[in-house]
């Protein structure tokens, strides 16, 4: 129950700092039979909002058998129309043993994730500097927005956090993906990586790369 409370508290503190809706109106609840915009969905009609825009019960445990063994399961605006126009939104880390969360970056949002089970090393990349943190549960950690970040279970068990992001709908673009996930010719991502040719068409036979 407190660990919940905290990130309560997390959400109300991004939300009041992004100051992210518009002081002409309370809330503007995505219609999602529209399609996006640029500065989020238009807003349904007022007379067809209900307590359940507000609402998500999805946020469980996700599926950790897969090559990284990790589950992730959001509350964003696609699920939870509310959130639009908030600048927020929430996600389950599930990462089962000796599983990760690959190198990956979120180009649009920071993310604050808040441990509640099992042992993980986290951290992000700079342009010039490593920050890494073994973090257990109750322990927070920041990614600021942009950077190349990661988490790696280091407990003996199944590894469980929460986050918040400064987006309603973040994007995600993991590393292993962006490279080996292409039809770009593995000559040249040999001579741009420094990889050996074999290990790079391995690499794309796993992620679904040709070339």
């Amino acid at each position: 129950m407190k660990m919940i409370q905290i990130i309560l508290f997390i959400f109300a503190l991004i939300s009041h700092t992004l100051n992210a809706t518009s002081s002409a109106k309370d809330f503007c609840v995505a219609n999602l039979l529209l399609p996006t915009t640029p500065s989020g969905f238009p807003c349904k009609p007022p007379s067809l909002v209900t307590a359940n825009d507000f609402s998500f019960t999805g946020l469980v445990a996700g599926n950790t058998e897969n090559r990284f063994r990790l589950g992730v399961t959001t509350a964003s605006v696609n699920n939870l129309p509310g959130l639009n126009g908030l600048g927020i939104s929430a996600a389950r880390i599930d990462v089962g043993f000796n599983g990760t969360v690959p190198m990956h970056l979120h180009p649009d949002a920071s993310e604050i994730s808040i441990m509640v089970e099992g042992q993980m090393i986290v951290g992000f990349i700079t342009p010039t500097n490593l920050f890494v943190k073994t973090v257990n549960a109750g322990d927070v950690f920041v990614f600021p927005q942009g950077l190349l970040h990661f988490q790696v279970n280091s407990g003996s068990g199944t590894a469980v956090s929460f986050s918040a992001f400064t987006s309603p709908d973040p994007s995600m673009q993991v590393l292993d993906e962006l490279l080996f996930a292409n039809s770009l010719q593995t000559a040249i991502l040999q001579k741009v990586t420094f990889l050996d040719f074999e290990q790079i068409k391995k690499l794309k036979a796993v992620f679904g790369g040709t070339g």
